[in-house]
């Protein structure tokens, strides 16, 4: 299987491979929890030996690097009062947090799709945690489709979609007024024309959520203020169009994982048709990320192995930037150097509304939450692998 990460191919000049920059939104530079400046505040890791009792959390934050993951190290969940080891995790995040009372563990996977698939697969597999009640609440920032969003938002993933899995020609290859991504086992680039869907299906090209669930937790989030800044508000007047050009709001919309660190109107179009591609018409692109599919597919396997309810899972992004540049903007300033204002806030609101997630589960805990919130749709992979569901699947 090869993924176009490895070929690296721009699409007419205005998709690039991200350098570490740290003028990008969504900022790359690694650095592990031990290097914290919460440091201060851990405890020295358990051994790898069996707990003498699993713990059994009631949500599960799930961070993909260090910023996301340092807006919930402060003393009102107390998150390093305990601290776990856990075999298959990734080197520079090897503990899983949580609080005295166990009802809210943490944990940061790492940036990129293999990464991601990996530490959720060493976390349902761990004899410490016992998974089968708990929500995992995906609380990461994210790049924003301005057709569809805005910096500062909050997304909701409807569906999570592999952007990866794609034929891509070099650009003098390319045909004319088009783009170098095709689907698998298909004679045309990304577009919504059923003509074009992939012949080759690996499962975990879409994944679709509890949409009773997300509905809920949108609900209460969008009685949450959230933050912004002068600068994102400055860079968005750049945009001649809505919603990019508004304030931050809450969105329900499909999440696209891919690899690639990409930018540009193109490459934003053709991954806009690629999701509706392959989930039928039925969702929206919005949110981009280099991890989601990863998430998905390492919880998955674990909702098939009976360890997790993946009707239990909330995928939430915040925008730390956008997607495509303003018009009239060079794409090469926007993405490299351009201050889009978005970053800080897309951390702040990451806390904010994961808070109200995790107030409202808590308090409803007896009453709604602990039997779970069973789903009217669909929900899962590609291969329709969670049996004996009445909706009908609307993906692969």
């Amino acid at each position: 299987m090869h993924f176009m990460t490895l070929i690296l191919l721009l699409c007419l000049g205005d998709t690039f491979a991200a350098t570490g920059n740290n003028r990008l939104g969504r900022n790359i530079a690694f650095r592990s929890l031990n290097r914290s400046n919460h440091t201060g505040q851990r405890q020295t890791p358990r051994s790898g030996a069996t707990s003498p009792y699993m713990i059994r959390p009631k949500v599960m934050i799930i961070s993909t690097f260090a910023p996301e993951a340092d807006v919930w190290y402060d003393t009102t969940i107390d998150l390093f009062a305990k601290n776990v080891t856990v075999t298959g995790l990734s080197p520079l995040w090897p503990d899983v947090h949580c609080s005295g009372d166990d009802t809210v563990c943490q944990i940061t996977s790492g940036l990129g799709v293999v990464n991601a698939a990996a530490s959720m697969q060493a976390l349902w597999m761990s004899p410490h945690f016992n998974l089968t009640k708990t929500y995992f609440l995906v609380a990461a920032i994210a790049g924003i489709n301005p057709y569809e969003g805005t910096t500062g938002s909050v997304t909701f993933a409807d569906y999570v979609v592999n952007l990866d899995l794609q034929y891509s020609l070099s650009e003098s290859d390319m045909p004319a007024n088009g783009c170098n991504f095709f689907p698998l086992g298909a004679d045309r680039p990304d577009s919504s024309n059923p003509g074009a869907y992939p012949t080759s299906w690996f499962g975990w090209e879409a994944f679709e959520l509890n949409k009773k669930l997300t509905t809920r937790v949108v609900e209460i989030v969008s009685k949450t203020p959230l933050n912004d800044s002068a600068e994102a508000v400055a860079y968005r007047a750049n945009y001649d169009y809505s919603p990019a050009n508004k304030a931050p709001g809450v969105k329900v919309c499909s999440s696209g994982a891919s690899n690639l660190y990409w930018s540009g109107a193109r490459t934003g179009f053709a991954f806009s048709n690629y999701t509706r591609l392959v989930t039928n018409g039925s969702a929206t692109y919005c949110a981009t990320n280099t991890e989601d599919s990863g998430l998905h597919e390492g919880l998955f396997r674990g909702a098939i192995a009976g360890k997790l309810d993946y009707g239990r899972v909330i995928n939430m992004r915040t925008a730390s930037d956008f997607d495509r540049a303003p018009p009239n903007v060079d794409p090469f300033y926007h993405l490299f150097e351009a201050a889009q204002g978005g970053y800080e806030p897309s951390l702040i609101n990451i806390r904010l509304a994961g808070m109200a997630i995790i107030n409202d589960i808590l308090t409803n805990w007896d009453e709604i939450y602990m039997s779970g919130i069973k789903p009217s749709n669909y929900i899962g992979d590609g291969f329709g692998s969670l049996k004996d569901q009445e909706a009908k699947r609307d993906i692969g």
